[in-house]
């Protein structure tokens, strides 16, 4: 399998660590209505149709679980910190309980029989596994077994069912089940889907990326070789076919079969690419989610729009009532016009898009122009102030261009009032670092952490950054 030597960072701050940034919220520590909710032994399960026959959901059970994990690092109060702890190990215990061994590993089946409602071929009949449940089991295993409040017998009975969740994850798709194989140019994949046939499935990035969370704490806990090993091939894997993942200008796909975009995902794959960089420092990804962060920004950001005199195009797209991009309505361009400003002036905006196969976009939310939308362009029509920021563990690099070419760089405060311009040039290249990247007053910009600019930011179109080029 094809490795690139990805490192593992093993002394990332808690709150950087697996899992950390999806607690279990205290209202949810107990869902008892719907589809998935527990059982009277605290179990989380999935009820068909809100029904009354449960079935196992490993997926479901485990993210559970972390997250029950996750409240109990944090949680103060001793009550609720009990009952996050009591949650978490009734998941970890019901899947040790119900676990399959086969092929030399443990196996965590699904209880029912599923088809997808998108994509074609994804189609089980119970048991199944996944490769997705195989690494998150393999996450909230490491998790209890790290917890002082656990005494050393019962951290001892989860790390011996890490050992041979992570025994799962070092099968091929030679036999069944398997849920990793290795493709005909020698990349690995945790399939969360895998198909019928060897090689065959989904090919799917969150599930991937989620199963690589657990060689992750695996990796870290026990210091093994294998482990890590896996986690560079992952991680060579995903680095390799982002380009396949990404859908430049808009929502990314969701998984490489089907290449399907994927709304609800997006967002998903900007956090999980964030962590991929902290967990292996490399500016490679960090470089990935300033891409996904382009392509498709989060939508729920609001501000003043600065407008500069002259002449400005505002449209109507064609959306939900929110403002939000619906599949039916696909920002069809219903009515455009010309309005003039005779000095600068401002207005309120509710939203910062993408507008489909268009630009990002503003809507303006009161005044004359309500409901209409302006696009972003500096200096002529921009958002006010320091958004969308993106902190990079460990700090990145800019390097500015040399030939004496000037760059201007700013100081800025919260509002987005400049405080201060300094105009730097260089005769040869010069680098800088930066540990963050955000749109300031409507352009991407990094900010300059040490030397004469420290806290300064500079615009991204004017230097470039530390990232290997995708592949293609």
């Amino acid at each position: 399998m094809n490795q690139s030597g990805y490192q593992l960072v093993t002394d990332l701050p808690e709150a950087m660590r697996p899992w950390r940034d999806r607690p279990t919220v205290w209202g949810n520590v107990s869902p008892s209505t719907g589809a998935y909710r527990l059982n009277g032994a605290g179990e989380y399960l999935y009820y068909p149709g809100g029904g009354t026959e449960g079935f196992d959901h490993p997926v479901g059970q485990a993210q559970f679980g972390l997250g029950c994990v996750a409240s109990y690092r944090t949680e103060t109060d001793p009550a609720r910190k009990a009952l996050f702890l009591t949650r978490a190990r009734a998941q970890a215990d019901r899947l040790i309980a119900q676990h399959v061994e086969a092929r030399g590993g443990w196996w965590f089946p699904y209880g029912f029989d599923f088809t997808h409602a998108v994509h074609s071929g994804v189609d089980y009949t119970a048991p199944w596994y996944s490769g997705m449940a195989q690494g998150e089991a393999l996450s909230l295993f490491v998790q209890l077994s790290e917890l002082d409040a656990l005494t050393s017998v019962e951290r001892a009975a989860y790390m011996a069912a890490t050992d041979g969740t992570f025994a799962s994850l070092q099968v091929a798709d030679d036999g069944e089940p398997w849920v990793v194989n290795v493709n005909s140019a020698g990349y690995v994949w945790i399939q969360e889907y895998p198909g019928a046939e060897p090689g065959a499935g989904d090919y799917t990035y969150n599930g991937m990326i989620f199963a690589m969370f657990g060689l992750y704490d695996y990796a870290v806990a026990t210091g093994d070789q294998a482990a890590a090993d896996l986690y560079d091939a992952c991680a060579t894997t995903i680095a390799r076919y982002f380009p396949l993942l990404r859908n430049t200008r808009w929502h990314s796909f969701y998984c490489q079969t089907h290449r399907i975009p994927a709304p609800t995902y997006h967002q998903h794959h900007i956090n999980l690419f964030t962590q991929l960089h902290r967990q292996t420092g490399s500016p490679d990804f960090a470089e990935d989610v300033d891409r996904l962060v382009d392509d498709f920004p989060a939508p729920g950001v609001s501000g003043t729009v600065s407008f500069e005199a002259g002449s400005h195009t505002l449209y109507r797209f064609d959306t939900a009532a929110t403002g939000a991009w619906s599949a039916a309505k696909d920002d069809a361009l219903l009515e455009s016009k010309v309005v003039s400003f005779s000095q600068d002036t401002a207005a309120p905006a509710s939203m910062r898009r993408r507008i489909h196969n268009r630009g990002i976009y503003y809507l303006i939310s009161a005044g004359a122009y309500t409901g209409w939308w302006v696009g972003e362009s500096w200096s002529k029509a921009y958002l006010r102030g320091v958004q969308l920021t993106t902190i990079y563990r460990p700090t990145r690099t800019v390097t500015f261009p040399g030939d004496s070419t000037p760059v201007d760089t700013f100081k800025v405060a919260a509002d987005g009032t400049v405080t201060s311009v300094k105009t730097v040039s260089f005769a040869n290249p010069s680098n800088a670092p930066t540990d963050r990247r955000a749109i300031v007053n409507g352009r991407p910009m990094f900010q300059i952490t040490a030397g004469g600019l420290t806290g300064y930011w500079v615009p991204a179109s004017a230097v470039t950054t530390d990232a290997e080029p995708a592949v293609s």
